[in-house]
């Protein structure tokens, strides 16, 4: 199933103030791609859904991949259902009361109800510049008129700074955590 682009035309022409009828025909192509990218960057979807997972545990926990969870709806461990008194969700991990071995099956509902507007500012720049400078020009010269794009305009790609401020939306790397209880 294909998620839908995190920014809409309309919000793209406003961006880079043009009339939504000035814009060009592969703008929800360029929509969706660069919605692609920055998902990939960050390793979310953003937008609201439910999904399946196997997620191996960490001593009595379990990190969820997609942020922030909703709710979870069902937890399956050696092929039965948990209880939901066995397990308890704080913040994006599950909790058990057991500790366990294998993988644990999740059902939950994840995402955001809108798109964080950093999100959003991202994805309409990275769009921007793709319709901005269509043909990836590094110079351009017309009689006495000359204009040099940046580097970061130059192929559908994002800046370093766009990958730091995406940085905080990917999941954190597995750390050993020592002393670390159950919240109940």
């Amino acid at each position: 199933m294909a998620l839908p682009a995190l920014a809409t035309v309309a919000e793209l022409a406003a961006w880079i103030q043009r009339e939504p009828a000035e814009m060009p025909e592969g703008a929800a192509l360029v929509l969706d791609t660069a919605s692609a990218i920055v998902r990939s960057e960050a390793r979310q979807r953003f937008t609201r859904g439910t999904s399946t997972v196997a997620v191996a545990t960490r001593g009595q926990y379990a990190p969820l991949p997609q942020r922030p969870v909703v709710s979870v709806q069902r937890v399956r461990r050696g092929g039965m259902d948990l209880p939901p008194e066995d397990y308890r969700l704080w913040r994006d991990e599950l909790h058990f009361r057991q500790l366990g071995t294998g993988p644990v099956y999740v059902t939950y509902t994840h995402g955001y109800a809108t798109v964080p507007a950093d999100v959003r500012a991202i994805v309409l720049t990275l769009a921007g510049r793709v319709l901005t400078n269509p043909s990836d020009l590094r110079q351009e010269s017309v009689g006495s008129v000359s204009v040099t794009y940046a580097a970061e305009t130059i192929g559908a790609s994002l800046a370093p700074i766009e990958r730091d401020q995406l940085a905080r939306y990917r999941p954190r790397a597995a750390v050993v955590g020592l002393g670390k209880g159950a919240p109940w």
